[in-house]
């Protein structure tokens, strides 16, 4: 089988880059989208670089729903003359078709516990400003579909919820080249704190991850961080990817235990601005900005949080 290459295409977005992967295979394939600007500003210029045209990318692959991975998906789709099959598993599908559905998520998640009077809106700005469309996806997925790209290059889809409840990962088929999005945190990325919204399934995704599908090139959404602050780079070969993932089920371990004994305790509202889940950053040495967007911080806790009560 022909070994296709994989290339990184970043997208300039504030103090970050955007990072989305193209599939050079005979229908080419771009892997998240960024947001409104990137698919003008960073992956035009980074296909001329490579001799490659826009026009002709004809799969549009979304790892999961969130802003900076389905923003530039419509400008993107036009890009291709709409002839481009966007795709995204149905549980994220809503983040695509209505930049509503991303102040929800805000307002039922993170936001209970931000204090911020200006959240929903500051959210419903973001939405506005860096979703270039809301659209209806081509395909909607479940996991277990495969993809034919032409020449005989296929990608095949597993469902790896946690991050969202409709993450994916793309996996080129013969070569093990794995497309993961946000599913594999391990210290998060700027603000330091892994961000999932159901602990439970992350921890089986990583699993499935490590044990099953088991990377031989690992491609994640954003530069992840190890314990000491330093980041992974996007692309990780077959040991890196390993690391990543046992380090990414070590850290879900502590911070889990952590929650489960301050949720057994008991939640208190007091002045931190952790809390009312103050005594798990304490524990878990965490002195990150709780109140960065995303948020990871509180994202997690409220999926522990409902997790635990669903259980007890």
């Amino acid at each position: 089988m022909t070994r296709v290459n994989v290339h990184p295409l970043v997208s300039p977005w504030g103090r970050f880059g955007l990072y989305s992967f193209f599939i050079d295979a005979p229908e080419p394939a771009i892997v998240d989208t960024g947001i409104a600007s990137s698919p003008a500003d960073g992956m035009v210029p980074a296909l001329e670089a490579i001799g490659r045209r826009i026009e002709d990318v004809r799969w549009i692959l979304l790892t999961h729903g969130h802003i900076d991975h389905v923003g530039g998906a419509y400008a993107l789709w036009e890009l291709t003359g709409r002839r481009a099959q966007v795709v995204i598993h149905e549980a994220d599908a809503a983040m695509l078709r209505s930049r509503r559905a991303h102040v929800d998520e805000y307002r039922h998640g993170r936001g209970r516990y931000l204090q911020d009077p200006e959240g929903e809106a500051k959210v419903t700005a973001a939405a506005n400003a860096v979703i270039s469309g809301e659209m209806e996806p081509t395909m909607l997925l479940k996991g277990g579909e495969t993809l034919s790209l032409g020449g005989g290059v296929t990608v095949s889809v597993h469902s790896i919820p946690g991050h969202t409840p409709g993450s994916v990962a793309y996996v080129i088929d013969g070569q093990r080249s794995v497309f993961v999005g946000d599913a594999v945190q391990v210290h998060g990325a700027a603000s330091g704190f892994p961000g999932y919204v159901d602990p439970v399934a992350y921890r089986a995704s990583l699993q499935y991850l490590r044990d099953e599908i088991r990377p031989q090139h690992l491609y994640l959404g954003h530069p992840y961080r190890r314990a000491d602050g330093t980041p992974y780079g996007v692309e990780l070969d077959a040991d890196q990817a390993r690391e990543a993932l046992q380090g990414s089920l070590d850290i879900e371990a502590g911070v889990g235990e952590a929650v489960c004994r301050c949720l057994q305790d008991g939640l208190r509202e007091t002045e931190s601005p952790y809390s009312p889940f103050a005594p798990v950053a304490e524990r878990l040495g965490y002195t990150g900005d709780p109140a960065l967007e995303p948020s990871p911080f509180f994202t997690s806790m409220h999926g522990y949080r409902t997790h635990f009560h669903q259980n007890s």
